[in-house]
């Protein structure tokens, strides 16, 4: 490929990425810092090492990571949406910013995580949050304080990336990509508007746009 499609392409690309959404909800630039996936399986599984002594947190990283809920939807889940179901079963929400029914589905990890939870989560009624704070009884643990605690154990394990409570959106999103999914189908699961709104979810640069016409078919 000559210089000069280089060039060409790399503009294309730019423009691409910069164009901006057709979604009015979606914040303009500077509104918000960005948060990143977590890429590397490496670091998931010192996280999941990190927090093995630590139920909860285990179980909403776990539960986050592997249903592409918003953090607002993770933390609004109850208990009796989830304490009877087996790998494979489903509980529906209804999204709090979409305010659209969204299907569930607990995998095995998922499962695993949260029965070891409830063996010591405190008694509650079955229509409290499923993820308590420390703060109170039957009160859910909160957004900022999520977000705090991905971005704190993102640093203990040495993740040099901004990380917040939507990496764990963000994350299931990247290596479902990784493991063959395609993008069509991650916008379904996000309920997203756009392909480009996905493709930011999921981490995806210039850089990678421009290496994949390298490759010889």
């Amino acid at each position: 490929m000559s210089f000069a499609r280089i060039q060409g392409l790399k503009k294309f690309v730019q423009h691409a990425f910069e164009k901006e959404d057709r979604n009015p909800n979606r914040p303009k630039v500077g509104d918000i810092i960005r948060v990143e996936p977590i890429r590397k399986p490496d670091d998931l599984r010192a996280i999941k090492e990190l927090l093995k002594n630590e139920p909860r947190n285990l179980a909403v990283f776990t539960f986050g990571i592997n249903t592409a809920l918003r953090a607002s939807d993770i933390l609004r889940t109850r208990l009796c949406d989830v304490k009877s179901l087996k790998p494979g079963e489903t509980f529906i929400l209804r999204e709090k910013k979409t305010k659209k029914k969204r299907v569930v589905s607990v995998n095995q990890a998922t499962y695993e995580a949260i029965q070891n939870y409830l063996r010591v989560r405190p008694e509650t009624s079955l229509d409290a949050p499923l993820f308590l704070s420390r703060t109170g009884h039957e009160k859910a643990l909160t957004v900022s304080s999520l977000n705090a605690l991905v971005k704190k154990w993102g640093k203990e394990v040495g993740i040099r990336e901004n990380l917040g409570s939507h990496t764990l959106r963000k994350t299931f999103g990247y290596h479902q990509r990784i493991n063959g999914i395609s993008i069509p189908t991650l916008m379904v699961i996000y309920n997203h508007s756009c392909q480009k709104q996905t493709l930011d979810y999921l981490g995806i640069n210039e850089e990678e746009v421009l290496e994949a016409f390298q490759n010889v078919i």
